[in-house]
């Protein structure tokens, strides 16, 4: 690729020292050139502001339904999310102080599937507009009951032109089996005059499920221009026997990533319905489980690669694809990095979709379930080696104590364990990493200055098992407090359960959550540190440097300071970029699960994370905004 090109790719998703969109930029590099705060500062951080949204008293049991995983914008002035419950508020950046804020109104009866959530908001100038007219900066919004919503950017007001007032209900094809079935939980995309959304659907339900379908509107009107739907019915040798007819999902629930200069949109999809097991969609399932490149301006797919052929495994790609420029042999390539809950990193030339590292068709285990066809390979890059662990035995059962840990291995002697990849099975299977770890929605960050990645990861086991479907009620009534889905329209139901010792914690060994940094020039692993301690889940608030699994992802700003939450204690952390030492570690009120942002206001840098925890994980719940900056 031409030099000069390259440049060019790489300023046009430059950030600067503000932050535009939910991945800091519309390619989601995480990066800040704000370099006010150093790694020899750093530890003089104190909060500078802090907003609450008031959800604590307002919904207080809805709350315990949800997780406050947004990422501000900073647009025109202000600083803009959203609640957990789909509401809009605009920030002073500044001072915290609210500016605007508007409800839509959700119900608080519709049980989401996925909990209540709003990852964050997008914004668009509508260059057609003038300055004065309304709506001519927009921020869009996908909600927990699947409207899309267009609001002006200065008041928050509804954009009339937009659809319906200024909102667009997405029909999702079906008749849902309730209310919270279906949601929008991740910021839209915008390209050429488009807003791109995905969806988050219920996992293991149902076999003839929802379909992903991605949906391009009108950015001015909000009318339907195009529609992508992974399920192919048309691939015959990928959806073997009609399956693609009764199959629902491979939907993207995760953000999307645009290249604006090269009218592409990146797609990171989900599994085919049910994830754990195929036997009613034999074949690769093509498009599930992929990285798809989309042309913007049509819909028509540019190019893609699947990273787990027919998923058994719930192993979704669960990130935001980064957008970014790597080095080859001495010259500049245009590149995507997708970050997997298997722990690897993809990389490929974003424009043609060559892999950067070879890319290899291993060998895995097969399947002893009657009726599934697993897939005899998966594909696996030679660099950079996996993140997390792949691979465990009985002698590395772990626990606090000695009792502790001969129970963890008497369970594990009864379990399927033949490292990644090892099929579910009737009798129980270890899954390692389990299915929220490796990377996660949170993503990763970006150097690009240097190509090093920092990736957050989660590492502890999952048990997977296979019921027949006549057992379904029976195993639910025995095991109340136990995830068992029914996988309607299957011959059989799941069980999926944390291994953990009598003591509740997981039954492999530490770290169970790290920071890892990554050249992705050379492939290299730089480094890997400990996150998180279990200082806010631990009785009498015990603090032990174990790590922790973690949701959110990290952010690297020029002066070599990665700054992260996501551990299940209530901190932000700031590391440094070229040794991956703990460099600060700031109080938050509640769990940071959520990627932080960080900008410059008058003169003054700001680090601003979500504090309001995650229901599922068990941090603690909260409803807060939260802004670092060093002394006037």
């Amino acid at each position: 690729m031409l030099l000069g090109v390259a440049i060019i790719l790489s300023s046009a998703l430059a950030t600067g020292a503000g932050w535009p969109s939910y991945g800091g930029d519309a390619g989601g590099q995480r990066y800040s050139e704000a370099d006010q705060i150093t790694p020899d500062n750093v530890e003089s951080l104190s909060i500078a502001w802090q907003y609450q949204t008031g959800d604590m008293k307002s919904r207080p049991e809805a709350v315990k339904q949800s997780a406050m995983e947004v990422t501000p914008v900073l647009v025109e002035d202000s600083l803009i999310f959203c609640s957990p419950f789909n509401e809009v508020i605009a920030l002073h950046p500044g001072t915290g102080t609210e500016k605007w804020r508007f409800d839509p109104q959700i119900s608080l009866e519709q049980y989401p599937a996925n909990q209540y959530i709003c990852r964050g908001v997008s914004y668009w100038q509508n260059d057609s507009a003038a300055d004065v007219d309304t709506c001519a900066g927009t921020i869009f919004m996908g909600t927990n009951d699947r409207r899309l919503i267009a609001l002006d950017s200065r008041t928050g007001k509804r954009c009339p032109a937009f659809g319906d007032n200024g909102e667009v209900t997405i029909n999702p094809g079906m008749r849902l089996a309730w209310p919270g079935e279906f949601q929008i939980t991740s910021p839209p995309a915008i390209a050429d005059g488009k807003v791109i959304v995905g969806s988050a659907i219920s996992d293991n339900l149902r076999a003839d499920a929802p379909r992903g379908i991605v949906r391009a509107f009108d950015a001015v009107s909000g009318e339907l221009v195009w529609t992508f739907d992974p399920i192919q019915k048309t691939m015959a040798s990928d959806w073997q026997k009609d399956s693609a007819q009764t199959t629902g999902h491979a939907n993207v629930w995760a953000p999307m990533s645009v290249d604006a200069a090269n009218h592409l949109v990146f797609l990171p999809t989900s599994s085919p319905s049910p994830d754990f097991y195929g036997g009613n969609r034999p074949g690769d399932n093509r498009y599930a489980n992929s990285l798809v490149a989309l042309d913007t301006r049509s819909g028509e797919v540019v190019w893609h690669y699947q990273t787990i052929h027919h998923d058994i495994f719930d192993y979704d790609l669960p990130a935001q694809p980064t957008l970014t420029t790597l080095m080859r042999d001495g010259k500049p390539v245009p590149a995507v990095i997708q970050a997997t809950k298997t722990g690897l990193l993809f990389a490929f030339n974003r424009l043609t979709g060559e892999p950067l590292f070879d890319i290899e068709e291993r060998p895995v285990p097969a399947t002893d379930v009657p009726g599934e066809v697993s897939s005899p390979t998966q594909p696996v890059p030679v660099k950079p080696a996996p993140l997390t662990s792949w691979s465990i035995t009985e002698d590395d059962m772990w626990g606090m104590l000695v009792f502790d840990r001969l129970s963890c291995k008497k369970r594990f002697r009864t379990l399927r364990n033949e490292g990644i990849f090892t099929p579910p099975s009737l009798r129980g299977t270890v899954e390692l990493p389990f299915t929220g770890g490796g990377v996660n929605w949170g993503g990763i960050a970006i150097d690009p200055q240097s190509g090093v990645v920092l990736a957050n990861t989660s590492n502890a086991i999952h048990i997977i098992s296979l019921l027949p479907a006549a057992d379904f009620e029976a195993e639910r009534k025995k095991y109340p407090d136990v995830e068992i889905s029914e996988q309607i329209g299957t011959a059989y139901a799941m069980k999926r359960d944390i291994m953990l010792s009598p003591l509740g914690v997981p039954c492999n060994a530490p770290p169970w959550g790290q920071l890892s940094a990554v050249d992705m020039n050379s492939g290299e692993i730089l480094w890997q540190s400990t996150l998180g301690t279990t200082e806010d889940i631990a009785p009498l608030g015990i603090s032990l440097e174990t790590g922790t699994p973690n949701m959110g992802g990290p952010v690297v700003t020029k002066s070599g300071l990665v700054f992260i939450g996501a551990a299940m204690d209530n901190y932000l952390r700031a590391f440094d970029l070229r040794t991956g030492a703990e460099l600060f570690k700031g109080r938050l009120p509640a769990g940071g699960q959520a990627t932080p942002m960080s900008y410059i206001w008058e003169g003054r840098q700001y680090v601003v994370i979500a504090a309001g925890g995650h229901s599922r994980m068990g941090t603690t719940l909260g409803d807060a905004i939260v802004a670092f900056a060093l002394p006037d």
